[in-house]
């Protein structure tokens, strides 16, 4: 049985950081490209950052650039997302999730913000930026 969870939220006030961690079970991570998503209230599920087992690549949306990254620990099979500079903005549940890394995997147009390609999904940790 496949399990993605993820940990790490809470409440933090803006400027402040978090690390999210996602934990997989069942399945071996290196194997796949592992994405974070999030969803604010009233608001549709957002690609966050992604990062590909096969060459490390990474990708982030340009309102996390700079402020947040994503890494791997293969030993652990865990991902990670750091969360530095947090804004208000940022206030929303977040998912990690998994695509299985096929033959047709090409970093240079890997749309990685498209969920259909992901095949499990954690049940996510809230975030929530305040004062």
């Amino acid at each position: 049985q496949v399990q993605l969870v993820e940990s790490g939220g809470g409440l933090v006030q803006p400027g402040g950081s978090l690390r999210l961690s996602c934990v997989a079970s069942g399945i071996t991570l290196d194997y796949y490209n592992i994405g974070w998503f999030r969803q604010a209230p009233r608001e549709d599920r957002e690609g966050v950052a992604c990062i590909s087992s096969r060459d490390d690549k990474t990708w982030y949306a340009d309102s996390v650039k700079g402020r947040f990254t994503i890494s791997r620990d293969s030993a652990r099979n865990t991902v990670y997302l750091q969360m530095n500079n947090l804004e208000p903005e940022d206030t929303a549940v977040y998912y990690c999730a998994t695509d299985l890394i096929d033959t047709t995997y090409n970093s240079d147009w890997y749309p990685w913000t498209n969920m259909a390609l992901y095949d499990f999904w954690g049940l996510g940790t809230q975030v929530t930026v305040s004062a």
